[in-house]
């Protein structure tokens, strides 16, 4: 093992979007295999925290922004391999959808083929150019515009993640601190298959590795299939509250996105998100047929159940971690 991650310290990945949720965790990943990291993001000043991730010198944060060709076409050279993770849930000024997922993308894809790289580009379970989801229709054309430019790069579509510092079980957990009910959008019905971000990681760096097959999608989802509902009833059951889950109709949740997407923290919602929850986000049964899944890479997924007693165990009740420990 030692070997090999010696070997890598010859091999310069350039990762695209590395300091945000799933980026630090692939950066990580990649950081143990012993690969040199240059880690692609608009402010590098505000990416120091990667360096513990690896050694002195291993991990080095470099300017760059999508909207720029020429930025990125000069932070990836000499990178045998390039892996584009970024992404955005809410469009803001300049960074759209169209922008961040579909051009932003494309851009990257044909520098890479430029220089003879391989891609390795993050998409989404739901990626489809008819979602209701402009997010979603945009990870679809993403999609296409690499796959136009970098044939044989490997799309990898995550289900919804989860893991310490994500942006869901800790929202609604910190949602459940201050408010007596939490919302269940069109009755907490849609299905999810929630994938544990270091489990995604390892894939990522799989793929980084040329273990996955060129030109391929793969879908990544945990062990459990679960309804919102039940993802409600989990986080808190960890956190020890007891509080209302109310159904919110689609025509009322869409009204009320209309508002609170200009919400501060755990409040916001867009009306796009709530598009999102319209169509269930799960591995498909091609993808499971074709071994296109973390299961076919050998990764043994782990349940959110088993993980999020870990990091959520802050937001507990008052009086409920020293019940336990008594």
């Amino acid at each position: 093992m030692a070997l090999h991650a010696a070997a890598n310290l010859e091999t310069l990945i350039t990762v695209f979007g590395g300091s945000g949720f799933l980026g630090r965790n692939v950066v990580r990943a990649l950081a143990k295999r012993g690969y040199r990291i240059r880690v692609a993001v608009r402010r590098p000043e505000l990416a120091g925290h990667l360096q513990p991730l690896g050694r002195v010198g291993q991990i080095h944060p470099v300017q760059a922004n999508l909207r720029y060709p020429a930025s990125v076409e000069a932070v990836m050279r000499g990178s045998e391999t390039v892996v584009n993770l970024v992404g955005t849930l809410a469009e803001s000024g300049a960074q759209t959808f169209d922008a961040v997922q579909t051009k932003g993308a494309e851009t990257i894809a044909k520098a890479a083929t430029a220089i003879g790289a391989q891609m390795v580009h993050i998409s989404a379970i739901g990626a489809d150019e008819n979602s209701p989801s402009a997010y979603f229709r945009s990870k679809a054309a993403g999609e296409k515009a690499v796959m136009a430019a970098a044939p044989s790069a490997t799309i990898l579509r995550p289900s919804l993640l989860f893991g310490p510092e994500d942006q869901f079980t800790n929202r609604f957990a910190s949602l459940a601190r201050i408010s007596p009910f939490l919302p269940l959008i069109g009755g907490g019905e849609t299905r999810v298959q929630p994938a544990y971000v270091a489990d995604v990681a390892d894939a990522v760096a799989d793929a980084a590795e040329g273990k996955t097959k060129p030109g391929a999608t793969y879908e990544l989802g945990g062990p459990d299939v679960l309804t919102m509902r039940e993802i409600m009833e989990i986080i808190l059951k960890i956190t020890g509250r007891k509080r209302m889950l109310v159904s919110l109709p689609w025509g009322l949740a869409r009204l009320k996105s209309q508002f609170l997407q200009f919400a501060p923290g755990p409040l916001k919602l867009t009306p796009d998100q709530v598009a999102m929850l319209q169509v269930d986000n799960v591995v498909s049964d091609e993808a499971k047929a074709a071994g296109l899944t973390l299961q076919g890479l050998g990764i043994t997924p782990e349940a959110m159940e088993a993980i999020a007693p870990q990091y959520l165990w802050r937001f507990r009740a008052a009086g409920q971690f020293q019940r336990k420990s008594a």
